[in-house]
């Protein structure tokens, strides 16, 4: 495999204000899951920037030969899955979170994928992550035939778009600067994310329910002296019945007598109270009062662990 291990992706930091000048370019913020493909001209992998592997999971990009004419290759780029016709998280995690590959066909036809890619870290025996973003974006022209199941991200203007994606209702932008080189495991300024709504990983404290089938989570984070905070509570989302039904006789082995948060929620009556293990993203309006989340919505559940669900600044 290239004889390099999975590496950790470029980020792009957080900003308010959108940069202009012809250097830079907006792209659309997919609500999905990133994912490298790493293909050493005998075999191809693919992992998530937390070294998973999702090879299995997605078997359409496993014959590179039908989408890229390279020797060898790494792409980076978001698997997505749309829901009436906009990108998905609580879609593509149907095909992200498969436990048993013999159920892969099926939720396959269910829930076809698309993997958008826009990067290039590695191409033909040789690393291009020095080169400008712009040169990278012609080695992807060059090699990358689009299908039904793989494009490539367009350019646009970053303010024309978020405009756009307002509308749409749409995660976001990302603005990348065209000159900048591809940086490993760092992020800088010169790859910004705009959301036009803000979403976090949160942990599950405990749960309500509605004839004996949960109906709403309380979520925390740990603060920095690793303290379980509870930071909201939501009953809304994405979530199926069958989803809630599931999510019910999970929480069995985790169901505890005490409150793991070390704050007290403004309603605990008949609450269950769990185990902080299960981890779920939440899309949000705005922290209110920077301790708690105004108008929290459940987007999926997440294979993340709780330890890593930090509260940050905000």
């Amino acid at each position: 495999m290239l004889n390099v291990e999975p590496i950790v992706p470029f980020e792009p930091i957080s900003t308010e204000h959108i940069p202009e000048g012809v250097t830079w370019a907006g792209q659309v913020k997919w609500d999905g899951v990133r994912v490298l493909t790493y293909y050493d001209g005998h075999e191809v992998r693919l992992f998530n920037r937390k070294f998973n592997e999702r090879t299995f999971h997605y078997p359409e990009l496993i014959d590179i030969s039908a989408y890229c004419a390279a020797d060898s290759v790494i792409l980076d780029g978001e698997i997505i899955a749309l829901k009436d016709g906009k990108p998905s998280f609580y879609e593509v995690m149907k095909r992200d979170g498969i436990k048993k590959q013999s159920n892969v066909d099926v939720v396959r036809k269910n829930v076809p994928i698309t993997y958008m890619i826009f990067d290039i870290l590695f191409l033909n025996d040789q690393w291009v992550t020095s080169s400008p973003l712009s040169e990278r974006q012609k080695m992807l022209r060059e090699v990358i035939k689009p299908t039904d199941y793989v494009q490539l991200v367009d350019n646009f203007d970053a303010k024309a778009l978020y405009e756009v994606i307002k509308i749409q209702e749409m995660e976001g932008v990302i603005i990348k600067d065209l000159t900048s080189t591809y940086l490993i495991n760092g992020k800088d300024s010169r790859w910004q994310k705009k959301k036009f709504y803000r979403d976090l990983i949160a942990v599950v404290g405990g749960v309500t329910l509605r004839d004996n089938i949960v109906n709403s989570l309380l979520l925390g984070l740990y603060d920095h002296d690793g303290q379980f905070r509870y930071i909201g509570h939501a009953g809304t989302g994405r979530l199926s019945q069958n989803d809630w039904r599931n999510l019910t006789k999970l929480i069995r082995p985790l169901v505890q007598k005490n409150m793991p948060f070390v704050n007290k929620p403004p309603r605990t009556t008949n609450t269950t109270w769990l185990q902080p293990k299960i981890t779920v993203k939440i899309k949000f309006a705005e922290w209110v009062d920077g301790h708690s989340l105004r108008q929290p919505s459940i987007q999926g559940f997440v294979d993340v662990p709780a330890h890593r669900c930090v509260i940050e600044a905000n």
